[in-house]
C-alpha cells in the first residue's frame, strides 16, 4: 500500500453500494467492502475505519472496536442497524437518508396488495397447468382494491406516500395511526390502533422499530382483522409477532399477508412462515430498485464525505453528538 493510500481515511461498507458512489468516495478515501456481515468481520474492519456506511446490522459493541471512527451513515432510513445511543455518547455523528427509498417501498406495497387481491401468479400457473377454463373460473373470487379501506400504521414518509397513492390512484379510504400528529392534515382519517385493524381491508405496517413498537402487532390486533383482510409489513419484522400471524394464516382467520422483513434475517429454512397459506415472502427488498440503490449510494457517499471534511452531515440524526466532540 502506497503512502498516499495510507494518508486517506478508511471507509468501510458493510455491503456493496452503487459503483458511482464508490467512485465518488475513492479520491478522498480508501473504500473497503466487508466480505460478509458476521459480527467478527465487522469488528475487525472497524479497527482502522474513519467511516462506516451501513446496510446491515452492526454489532452492539462495534464502537468498542472502532477507535478512529468519525461517523456512521445509514444507507437507507431505519436506524435500528446502528447503536445510536452509544454513537451519541462518544460524539460520533450518525446520518441517514430520509426519503431515499420511499417510492420503491410504496410501490412494493401496491405490488403486494395486487398479488394478494388479483392473484396473477396463481392465474398464470392455472392457465399453464390446468388450461383456460379452470384458470378463468378462479377470477370470480378475485377482489378489486378501489373503494376499499387501507389502514396505515406509521405515518412517516412511506406511510404518507402510500396514502397519497391509495387516495388519488384508487379512491381508497385511508386510515392512519401514529404517535405523532401527522394524521391531522386530511391525508388520513386518524383512528386508534384497534379501529385501524378492525376497519381496514388492508393493513400496512410502516412504523419504525422502537421498544414501544416491538411486538406491537400481536394476537389481539390481528384478531380484530376482518376474515378477508390482509396485512403487509414493510417496516421491521419484530413489530409483528410471527407466531400470532402464522396462527391466523393457518386458521384462515385473515385473508393473507405479505412480508418483506422478519425477526431473523435471512429467514431460516425451517421457519413456520414457509408452511403458511396466502403468504407472500420477499427477502427485505421493498426499498430496493436500480433507482433507489443509486440515490441511496450517492447520498451515503456525499454524507460520508461531509463527515470526513469535518462538516456535520445534512441528515444528522443525533445532533447531541456534536456537543460531545
Amino acid at each position: 500500500m502506497s503512502a498516499s493510500d495510507t494518508d486517506r481515511p478508511l471507509v468501510v461498507l458493510t455491503n456493496p453500494i452503487h459503483a458511482e458512489a464508490v467512485a465518488l468516495l475513492a479520491p478522498q478515501a480508501r473504500v473497503v467492502t466487508a466480505p460478509d456481515t458476521a459480527p467478527a468481520t465487522l469488528r475487525d474492519l472497524a479497527r482502522e475505519a474513519a467511516g462506516l456506511i451501513v446496510r446491515a446490522q452492526l454489532p452492539d459493541d462495534i464502537l468498542d472496536h472502532a477507535p478512529r471512527l468519525r461517523g456512521i451513515v445509514r444507507h437507507g432510513v431505519g436506524l435500528d442497524f446502528v447503536p445510536l445511543e452509544a454513537a451519541t455518547a462518544r460524539g460520533i455523528p450518525v446520518a441517514n437518508l430520509p426519503g431515499s427509498n420511499t417510492q420503491a417501498v410504496a410501490e412494493y406495497v401496491f405490488a403486494a396488495l395486487f398479488h394478494l387481491r388479483r392473484r396473477l401468479g396463481p392465474l398464470d400457473g392455472a392457465l399453464r397447468g390446468a388450461g383456460w377454463g379452470p384458470a378463468k373460473s378462479l377470477a370470480s373470487d378475485l377482489a378489486e382494491i378501489g373503494g376499499t379501506t387501507i389502514g396505515i400504521l406509521g405515518t412517516g414518509e412511506i406511510g404518507r406516500r402510500v396514502a397519497r397513492i391509495a387516495r388519488a390512484g384508487f379512491g381508497m379510504r385511508v386510515l392512519g395511526h401514529s404517535r405523532s400528529a401527522r394524521t391531522e392534515d386530511g391525508l388520513f382519517e386518524a383512528v386508534d390502533r384497534a379501529a385501524l385493524f378492525a376497519q381496514s381491508d388492508a393493513v400496512v405496517v410502516a412504523c419504525p422499530l422502537t421498544p414501544e413498537t416491538r411486538g406491537l402487532v400481536d394476537e389481539t390486533l390481528i384478531g380484530r382483522m376482518r376474515p378477508d383482510a390482509v396485512l403487509i409489513n414493510v417496516a421491521r419484522g419484530p413489530i409483528v409477532r410471527a407466531e400470532a400471524l402464522a396462527a391466523a394464516l393457518r386458521a384462515g382467520t385473515i385473508g393473507g399477508a405479505a412480508l418483506d422483513v422478519f425477526d431473523v434475517q435471512p429467514l431460516p429454512e425451517d421457519h413456520p412462515y414457509f408452511a403458511c397459506p396466502n403468504l407472500l415472502l420477499t427477502p427485505h427488498v421493498a426499498g430496493t430498485s436500480a433507482e433507489s440503490l443509486r440515490v441511496m449510494g450517492l447520498g451515503a457517499a456525499e454524507e460520508m464525505l461531509r463527515i470526513l471534511r469535518g462538516e456535520p452531515p445534512r441528515n444528522l440524526v443525533n445532533p447531541a453528538a456534536l456537543a460531545v466532540r
